[in-house]
């Protein structure tokens, strides 16, 4: 599935370990959806949560946002559109790099050594499909170009962050982003609370090619409006389209 970026505007970041709105004809009018989380996710429930989207809204792009080769199998590359993975900028080096070697150095070995491998999506790709398996993952592999802003939130503790990005270091990570990683994704993360428009002012000047994407407390139509019209390309709301569907329907763009 080839994404129209410009087309994407409202992101729906879907919890594998929370419970699904019993009713998710809720997501009718958000333009993609992410599945990943930083506590008790798994394969299992990442695939559960990827495949009732699906089956409720066939056309909507799925992509899959792992934490850990753990959240990851032969079918969760299959069910998602994309696998999407974050390089955390202002995390430590595993979260940023030393992750992202360590799969592809295990891509990179022979079929026959991958075979057992502990990380779940090269040893079932390979055992499953063989050698031609690696050509597939790596077409649907899409960078994202992260800050973590919310120094008290799990997703800050599991990738190591225990600094906030001044809006400069933010601007220096947008353009490193775009102009030297060419990641499609910068993503500024506030992890429920709500960050306001500065860092996405700061990101937005810099960026032409990548899209710029926000999440962090989104639960008004207000605040969507407000980051959108500073410079953000797509919201991103997860808390309260588990919490709370009704109010969930006013973030999405009219």
């Amino acid at each position: 599935m080839d994404i129209d970026w410009d087309e994407i505007t409202h992101v729906t970041k879907v919890d594998p370990a929370k419970p699904l709105p019993p009713d998710l004809e809720v997501l009718e009018g958000t333009n993609l959806v992410l599945v990943g989380g930083s506590d008790n996710v798994s394969e299992g429930n990442s695939l559960e949560a990827i495949e009732r989207v699906t089956a409720a809204f066939p056309e909507l792009p799925i992509f899959q946002e792992p934490y850990s080769s753990e959240h990851v199998s032969r079918d969760t590359v299959e069910a998602a559109d994309y696998l999407s993975i974050p390089a955390v900028y202002n995390g430590d080096w595993d979260h940023f790099v030393g992750k992202h070697v360590d799969l592809f150095t295990e891509v990179g070995k022979k079929p026959d050594e991958l075979l057992g491998s502990g990380i779940p999506i090269v040893g079932d790709l390979i055992a499953s499909k063989g050698v031609d398996a690696v050509t597939e993952l790596a077409a649907k592999v899409v960078g994202e170009g992260y800050v973590v802003q919310h120094l008290e939130s799990t997703a800050a503790a599991v990738s190591g962050v225990d600094a906030k990005y001044t809006p400069e270091q933010v601007a220096g990570a947008a353009l490193a982003t775009e102009a030297l990683y060419g990641f499609p994704i910068f993503y500024v993360e506030y992890s429920g609370t709500y960050g306001g428009p500065t860092d996405v002012e700061a990101a937005a000047r810099y960026l032409s090619e990548t899209a710029l994407f926000y999440g962090g407390g989104i639960d008004s139509a207000e605040k969507a409006s407000e980051i959108l019209e500073a410079g953000a390309d797509a919201i991103v709301v997860g808390d309260c389209f588990h919490d709370d569907p009704e109010t969930f329907r006013e973030t999405i763009p009219k």
